[in-house]
């Protein structure tokens, strides 16, 4: 798979990027929590914010309550092009999907000429769960993270890309087959790419409110770069679920519940190392692609130029953006 995505390394060599990766975020969190409190571990600082979040009954209308001040902010900050005036709706996950999901979103089909319907999904609690069950999956939807996840959900993530390329001039084909990577890669990078343009919530911002929402993207970063090397552990080295369940708990702090369903999800989807591999593609292209123009450069122009192209690997992007060949093999 991982030649598939034309990227020419091993999986050990993967997994030395990752945990690379790993060790520069975590000291990106500490550095967010510092802002908060410079006198908790990080650790503790991350758990206060986690116990701001919803109820069981308030996740769903507290998930929308921010969701187009999110978009607003996009379209303000001329940070993409957003392809249509139709808003994604905000529903819990259907039952059936529930047990592989946190988040997720159903957008129409590239060949789909009547419905505009685009949907959101939120895995809610389940009733049959315990209070301390329920509490803990809750933690992944403080309020701080929920925005993130918008942001990788909907705006400028995966609706605004699937909007993108329903009206890009790709092919049939290019339009229903997809790159993992640069799919999963291009929400990863929005959460960083919105909060880098000075996103904070709504109203004026406040330094303390930012650095919880970057503590929670950091947060986020950190689960997918335990993906990443939870893959290639599971399959590659040996290890086991309780083995993942830990990783996970370690090092992106997650709760027992949430932690080994990641972990679980690991062992038929190993490719979602991909989300980390995307982005960092992602981010390296916007490097390239920015020396390149220098002054001329556009954040908006260079999106909706990647964005145009459908969703292919990474690697063909570059051949179009980059003019110097010999830059086109240089993908991490």
């Amino acid at each position: 798979m991982l030649r598939a995505e034309r990227i020419d390394l091993d999986p050990k060599q993967i997994l030395e990027i990752g945990l690379r990766e790993l060790a520069a975020e975590e000291a990106r969190f500490v550095a967010a929590a510092k802002i908060i409190d410079p006198n908790l571990p990080a650790i503790e600082v991350f758990r206060a914010v986690q116990r701001d979040h919803p109820t069981e009954t308030s996740l769903l209308p507290d998930t929308r309550k921010n969701l187009e001040a999110i978009r607003e902010f996009v379209v303000a900050k001329e940070l993409v092009t957003i392809p249509s005036e139709v808003r994604a709706r905000v529903e819990a996950t259907l039952p059936p999907f529930r047990a592989t999901s946190f988040a997720s979103m159903e957008t129409p089909g590239p060949f789909e000429t009547r419905a505009t319907e685009a949907y959101y999904y939120v895995t809610p609690t389940e009733p049959e769960w315990t209070p301390d069950q329920k509490d803990e999956w809750l933690t992944a939807f403080n309020y701080y993270t929920t925005d993130v996840v918008s942001i990788h959900e909907a705006y400028p993530g995966h609706y605004v890309q699937f909007l993108a390329l329903n009206a890009s001039k790709a092919s049939d084909v290019a339009k229903i087959v997809t790159s993992y990577a640069f799919v999963e890669g291009w929400a990863h990078y929005t959460e960083q790419m919105v909060l880098d343009a000075g996103f904070a919530g709504p109203g004026a911002y406040d330094p303390i409110r930012a650095a919880k929402y970057r503590l929670a993207q950091s947060d986020e970063a950190l689960l997918r770069l335990c993906r990443l090397c939870v893959s290639i552990q599971l399959h590659c080295l040996g290890a086991s679920v309780n083995d993942a369940t830990q990783f996970f708990k370690q090092h992106c702090h997650y709760a027992e519940k949430p932690a080994r369903q990641e972990a679980v999800r690991g062992t038929y989807d190993p490719g979602y190392c991909f989300y980390t591999l995307g982005k960092l593609q992602l981010l390296k292209l916007r490097r390239d692609v920015q020396a390149q123009e220098g002054s001329r450069f556009s954040e908006r122009q260079f999106h909706d130029a990647v964005l145009a192209f459908g969703a292919p690997p990474v690697r063909l992007i570059r051949e179009r953006l980059l003019k110097d060949p010999t830059s086109w093999d240089k993908i991490l």
